[in-house]
């Protein structure tokens, strides 16, 4: 049985402030879009555990900036798992859900079922990249892996790259409600210093590999408010993370209610792939014929799946590329040069 208030907080981001310490945070509750996400593939659980962490990471981050298009978190490592992509769809219009995909690549003949998933990463980057969608330049921050987890990587990159102390509180896992079949359930608290005009820090910082901390940031009060929160952050349960039987909002009062907790509106969250037919098409436009006649399979099709969802697209060789001489419709075509314009004819 699903009882009301589960329903209404599920798959939701709560943000909030915390008004007497000067501090913003994010309550996230993810069952149904987590399961989906996790669905799409047949991961090893030590696999799925860092999916799940980063989906979960990525759904409080993507929240907290005003997006016009995307938000991408990417770690990419020399171990045995060698890449963790998530990608943030901010909502179209006010009241819509945000989106969510994420997928994950690994070396099954390398990886240890046993070992903690963190440590087969192993060299490499956390980054964080941000689309605001056509007329505007992308952004991109990268941190170096550090700090034991992914949500120490988060943490370290704020620090680093936006000079704001962050902290999280993550708990994910499979789990069996009453009535209810075993699934994916994830839960998380991000804590942020209000952001400055003009945040300071030191040069080098005192952390693993010279990385920023919060004590190379702040200072006085507020250091002081940032201490004493994260201490209250730090008695919260798993159960409290994951819920369902505790609301995000009895939640912040139980651990914040000295620090005066205002919540604005939730974020609904759902799971969204945006591959089509279309984009893979235009993907494959800057290739030539014979680039296209390296990737055409025995049957005479080019195929194409989506790491994210799994869609799989099946095309004709003759419709792709810019040599293309037949549109998808299967009518003609005139070749064009890779820039799009019309291919010069032979002479006769």
């Amino acid at each position: 049985m699903t009882t009301l208030s589960q329903i209404a907080w599920d798959d939701t981001v709560l943000p909030f402030q915390l008004d007497n310490s000067d501090v913003r945070g994010r309550v996230a509750r993810l069952d149904g879009v987590l399961e989906q996400v996790l669905s799409q593939h047949n991961y090893p659980p030590v696999v799925e555990a860092l999916v799940a962490e980063i989906a979960l990471l990525t759904a409080l981050i993507g929240q907290t900036i005003k997006l016009r298009w995307k938000l991408s978190i990417q770690v990419r490592g020399k171990g045995p798992i060698r890449i963790l992509a998530t990608d943030y769809y901010g909502p179209t219009e006010d009241g819509q859900p945000a989106r969510i995909r994420g997928w994950a690549s690994y070396d099954a003949e390398r990886l240890d079922l046993d070992a903690p998933g963190f440590e087969q990463i192993g060299e490499g980057y956390f980054a964080i990249l941000i689309d605001q969608g056509e007329g505007n330049l992308p952004y991109q921050g990268i941190t170096p892996l550090a700090g034991g987890s992914l949500s120490a990587c988060a943490q370290a990159y704020f620090a680093q790259s936006e000079q704001l102390p962050t902290t999280f509180a993550l708990s994910y896992g499979r789990s069996r409600l009453p009535g209810q079949p075993e699934m994916w359930r994830a839960g998380g608290i991000m804590l942020q210093v209000m952001p400055k005009a003009s945040p300071f820090a030191a040069r080098e910082g005192s952390g693993e590999a010279g990385l920023l901390q919060h004590s190379d940031i702040l200072e006085g009060d507020e250091e002081e408010n940032w201490n004493r929160v994260n201490l209250l952050m730090e008695t919260v349960e798993d159960v409290e993370l994951i819920g369902p039987s505790v609301h995000p909002t009895d939640l912040l009062v139980r651990l914040f209610h000295e620090e005066g907790p205002r919540v604005f509106d939730a974020q609904p969250v759902q799971f969204g792939c945006t591959c089509s037919e279309d984009k893979v098409r235009q993907s494959l436009s800057i290739y030539s014929a014979r680039d296209i006649g390296h990737m055409t399979r025995e049957d005479g099709s080019v195929t194409a799946d989506c790491q994210f969802c799994g869609a799989h697209y099946i095309f004709d060789p003759l419709t792709l590329g810019f040599e293309a001489v037949m549109h998808p419709d299967g009518s003609p075509r005139e070749p064009t040069n890779p820039d799009g314009s019309p291919k010069a004819r032979p002479d006769a």
